[in-house]
């Protein structure tokens, strides 16, 4: 678990790998900013949570709970990163009265479904994790690519995120567990029972390989006087490829709304 900083708290969801290690420098610039609180998400290995396949999504709302009881938190600003804005969404429904604020990053959008590449993945998910991996270099390049300026700095970024990504490595028949829960919600009414001031994230449309911007931005209309805020030279990986303005926009975000 992440706990660190002073300030505003602000929870933060990850995303489907479900490893807050992957988000560390982006976790460690929010600090700077505001309390900052992070965790890894059921079933993962130092989540201290099993993840029961009869709860289904359920899971992830007690998980939740535990996490603002675990920070003595009794209200905080809420940070879903791609897949963990589902988290984020669903909670915000559920427990308002616990979120001061709530930001979307890059996250599929009410009813968003894998694509053709995505649903043979998510069928056989230990068999296409080597090709999942191998790829993903190439599926990237153009976000990176647009990111950082030179070579250096793109390999620099390669190198030092395969490390945390090595380092805390991800189970995919977890990751496909969790998009099959994710399918039986109904985002879109938990949307129109969000109360929470709500800043919805993005890329630049066409650099997000993962989730179209398209389905992100769908949050700004659904969400009552929800904003939207495009993060520029990036695609679905912004607070990892520009961590300082990502935690620059969220934490003015989060202490604009705190009281």
């Amino acid at each position: 678990m992440f706990n660190r900083g002073d300030g505003p708290p602000l929870v933060v969801v990850p995303g489907l790998q479900g490893r807050w290690e992957w988000s560390a420098p982006v976790l460690s610039q929010l600090a700077e900013r505001c309390r900052t609180v992070s965790y890894s998400l059921c079933g993962d290995i130092g989540s201290r949570h099993r993840f029961d396949r009869r709860l289904g999504f359920d899971n992830f709302v007690r998980q939740l709970d535990a996490v603002f009881e675990s920070a003595g938190l009794e209200r905080a600003a809420l940070c879903g990163v791609s897949f963990g804005g589902y988290v984020a969404v669903r909670y915000a429904a559920l427990r308002p009265d616990r979120v001061s604020a709530l930001i979307l990053a890059s996250a599929p959008g009410p009813g968003w479904s894998p694509n053709g590449q995505q649903s043979r993945w998510l069928t056989r998910p230990w068999l296409s994790a080597p090709a999942f991996v191998l790829t993903s270099p190439a599926r990237i390049w153009p976000e990176i690519r647009a990111a950082f300026p030179d070579g250096r700095s793109r390999l620099s970024f390669f190198v030092r995120q395969g490390i945390r990504c090595a380092a805390a490595p991800m189970i995919p028949g977890l990751m496909a567990a969790r998009i099959q829960c994710a399918s039986g919600i109904d985002f879109d009414a938990d949307c129109r029972r969000i109360t929470s001031p709500t800043l919805v994230l993005s890329g630049e449309e066409g650099l997000d390989r993962v989730v179209p911007v398209r389905s992100t931005r769908a949050y700004a209309s659904v969400i009552p006087r929800a904003e939207y805020r495009m993060l520029p030279r990036t695609g679905h990986m912004g607070l990892l490829t520009q961590p300082h303005l990502f935690a620059g926009i969220v934490s003015e975000f989060v202490h604009a709304h705190h009281h």
